[in-house]
């Protein structure tokens, strides 16, 4: 029997299970104490991880090479050129070819291994630094590395020059290539990272002035009184083709990468990931079939972090056409209706927005349009949560009516899938999204240790609020966490700590034994940190962060990611939240970043003014207004009720602001990350405002409570002082309450008492007017049944107000 190609194994891999079958499966046997069983993607329990898709692929350069090979002719890279004429950029994407783009590469690759020697540094293996937003010259950048053996450091675009510095001088690196305008800010640190030799830049600085105006020999001439030597790519690729240097390709075990983490708690970490893990993490995606080689992919999820090299990676080694956004996420969207992809990865802090703004166009809008909207939503929602086997998100009719539309509204025509990363997604806005689009939406989790992927969803499967199977290239369980009350025995689904092991399993931090020691085991399980449950299909849920889970006053614990991303994708008028919980207090309060765009006609409509969208102060200003803060907690505690809040879970206090959380201020990290201890430290004094505010309103509130208890205690008293006065009247003890038709159990028939009756044939008042008190404890005609008696509605019209007493006669008393 002939071998499978690629093309079958990724077409029996990426098929569904059969209906109503386990995504996942335990492996028997596995159990250990305080641990479920050990779980694998359905196809993979009986046989090994999935690591190759081709038996001669030993690193990423192998993969690429093989691409550029296969593809050679077909569009790889493609850029929105600037035109300084119309000061515009290009209308087109312009392409480099798969074959332009490897001869690039290979003679980046031996340009950088030339002038590094010249610089004087001996080593044979070392890191090149890439500081740069997202450009074919990054890519260039990193494939020329791996083609000679060495690895890169990626910095985030947006890093600070302490965390630059840290970086060089941690990973010992003496090149770095960057765009221009971190060239000033790497020269000014020659001084304090002496492991740096070389800069490249990765943008042309000769514009064409003379010599002595140029500004590339300029910056040349000070970076060699800072003794560092600095070259344009062009130049290195030059170098690179006159040295007539081959490739020197990685081995499997070789590093490919040390991708620093973002640092939410701290100095970034170094991963370092081996050419292996790579190979095993891509293959893991390729597996899935989302990308095939006709495929068009934009680049604009950050480079620096995994999750985006990994895309660009997953299409570039499966032959799809990769076209850069502009750099501006305010553009992203013209860029899309520009190329139309055929994917679109993201991250929910983009659906969210996407979310908001397809509802309020949409669902949200008054009239036909909107009761169409809603009508089209509630349909194929209905197909989505029909039995397994039924499930679709697709409308014969409603697809090329209203879809369409709204696929082309932000240029994703052509997108078959799409892929949400990075943190969990509200199951509301997964739910809506999906819908809306008609395409394959899934939900995928992964971290930096383990190249991006570890989990995704399964074609076909529409469901909400899980993050699918473990991939075929890693295994995962769940460990009890008791100080969280988590346990692996919990019902209905097992809960504790993601372990996960596999060979997309980074080697560890650099130069941190401390940590590895913490989350890594001597038989390779990973101790992520993430709190998750496994539902019976063996699909993953995330539902808390170890770290970041908090304890109330009242002793329940709280996950306040999850509570900020309920608020974010269900409301357009707040872009970034912090929720805290003090563990001294019993509620949570937020710092709340309001949205631009969004929030200022929500203030206007509630303040009777307009606050204009681009006015900063006037944003701020109407975000204090208490009129403003009670409106916004309404919205919150109405998306609360929506998802079930527990009374504790629900945000009592709000501070709205613009931009409270920024990477230039320290309180996001680069890849828009929380800093969750420093955002507690620079918000204390508001939070403690807070939490006075709620005590401020609650001693009124418990004394008029205590004032409202006093006026029932002195009403009943009073109640049961005229009960006793009209038992001095009618000459009867009252052995119980008053009743519209009451009797003593005694008598054959319900009858009146003649005391009840005053001169002249009159009723008492005080009965008449104690009668209708007590209704509530009577039959439903208005009676008090005794035992073994009954009644009639006559018998209500014959005697409507007597007393009784349990086994009573006329002597008692």
């Amino acid at each position: 029997m002939a071998p499978q190609t690629v093309e079958q194994i990724i077409a029996d891999v990426s098929a569904p299970p059969p209906v109503g079958t386990p995504h996942a499966l335990p492996i028997p046997g596995s159990e250990r104490p305080n641990r479920t069983a050990v779980y694998r993607h359905w196809r993979f329990r009986d046989q090994p991880l999935l690591t190759k898709l081709e038996p001669e692929v030993e690193s990423v350069h192998d993969l690429l090479e093989l691409a550029i090979k296969k593809y050679g002719n077909r569009k790889a890279l493609g850029v929105r050129k600037w035109n300084p004429v119309t000061q515009e950029h290009e209308n087109k994407f312009d392409w480099m070819t798969y074959a332009e783009m490897g001869e690039r590469r290979k003679n980046l690759g031996a340009g950088i291994i030339d002038v590094v020697q010249q610089a004087g540094y001996t080593n044979s293996k070392y890191g090149v630094g890439i500081w740069s937003p997202n450009t074919p010259e990054w890519h260039l950048t990193d494939m020329a590395c791996t083609s000679q053996s060495l690895f890169s450091v990626s910095l985030y675009e947006t890093l600070g020059p302490d965390t630059t510095e840290y970086i060089i001088n941690h990973a010992e690196l003496p090149v770095v290539a960057c765009s221009a305008n971190h060239i000033p800010v790497l020269i000014k640190l020659a001084s304090r990272v002496p492991t740096l030799k070389v800069i490249i830049s990765l943008d042309a600085l000769d514009k064409g002035e003379h010599k002595d105006k140029n500004p590339g020999n300029i910056l040349k001439d000070i970076a060699a009184q800072s003794g560092l030597k600095l070259y344009e790519i062009h130049e290195l690729e030059e170098i690179g083709l006159k040295s007539g240097r081959g490739f020197r390709p990685p081995t499997w075990n070789d590093i490919t990468t040390i991708n620093y983490t973002s640092g939410t708690t701290g100095p970034p970490k170094g991963v370092v990931m081996h050419q292996g893990n790579a190979v095993a993490a891509i293959n893991g995606a390729r597996s899935m079939g989302n990308v095939q080689a006709n495929d068009t992919h934009i680049s604009y999820l950050p480079l620096a972090h995994i999750y985006g090299r990994m895309i660009d990676q997953l299409a570039l080694v499966s032959g799809a056409a990769v076209g850069f956004f502009r750099g501006d996420v305010l553009g992203l969207v013209d860029d899309l209706k520009l190329l139309k992809p055929t994917s679109f990865p993201s991250v929910p802090r983009l659906f969210n927005r996407f979310n908001s703004a397809i509802k309020a166009a949409t669902v949200e809008a008054p009239g036909f349009k909107g009761a169409l909207s809603r009508h089209v939503i509630d349909v194929k929602k209905g197909y989505m949560r029909q039995p397994p086997g039924s499930t679709t998100n697709t409308h014969f009719f409603y697809d090329r009516l209203w879809t369409k539309k709204v696929r082309a509204a932000v240029g994703l025509d052509n997108a078959r899938s799409m892929i949400s990363g990075s943190a969990q997604l509200d199951p509301d806005v997964q739910e809506f999204l999906g819908a809306a689009f008609g395409n394959e939406f899934r939900q995928g989790y992964g971290m930096t240790e383990t190249y991006a992927g570890a989990t995704v969803q399964l074609s076909r499967d529409y469901s909400a609020g899980n993050l699918g199977p473990p991939l075929p290239c890693l295994e995962l369980c769940l460990e009890s966490v008791p100080d969280y009350n988590y346990s692996v025995d919990d019902k209905p689904n097992p809960r504790g700590e993601v372990l996960m092991r596999g060979p997309t399993m980074f080697q560890g931090y650099h130069k941190n034994d401390e940590e590895n020691k913490k989350v890594l085991e001597a038989d390779g399980w990973f101790h992520s940190g993430d709190i998750g449950e496994i539902d019976s299909l063996g699909r993953l849920r995330i539902i808390d962060r170890k770290k970041n889970v908090l304890k109330l006053a009242q002793g329940e614990y709280i996950s306040p990611e999850r509570i900020e991303n309920v608020y974010l994708g269900n409301t357009n008028i707040v872009a970034t939240a912090y929720v805290h919980g003090d563990s001294k207090e019993s509620t949570l309060v937020a710092i709340f970043g309001v949205d631009p765009e969004n929030f200022p006609p929500f203030a206007s409509k509630v303040l009777g003014r307009n606050v204009a969208a681009g006015d900063v102060a006037g944003i701020n200003a109407a975000a204090r207004e208490p009129k403003v803060k009670e409106a916004v907690l309404k919205v919150l505690d109405k998306i609360g009720r929506g998802h079930k809040f527990n009374n504790w879970e629900r945000v009592r206090n709000v501070h709205l602001l613009l931009d409270p959380f920024t990477p230039d201020n320290g309180l996001l990290t680069p890849t828009l990350k929380l800093k969750r201890p420093q955002a507690a430290k620079a918000f204390r004094e508001d939070i403690d405002r807070l939490y006075a505010e709620i005590k401020a309103t609650e001693e009124p509130s418990k004394f008029k409570l205590k004032a409202l208890n006093l006026r029932v205690q002195f009403i009943f008293m009073f109640v049961i002082d005229l009960v006793k006065i009209g038992n001095i009247l009618t000459n009867k003890p009252l052995g119980g309450v008053y009743s519209t038709c009451v009797w003593h159990s005694t008598d054959p028939q319900p009858r009146p008492l003649p005391s009840t009756r005053l001169a002249g044939g009159h009723r008492h008042p005080i009965p008449l007017l104690l009668g209708p008190l007590f209704r509530p404890f009577g039959t439903p005609c208005g009676k008090t049944k005794l035992e073994g008696h009954s009644s009639t509605s006559e018998d209500c019209d014959r005697n409507e107000y007597t007393s009784h007493g349990n086994e009573s006669s006329d002597k008692d008393g």
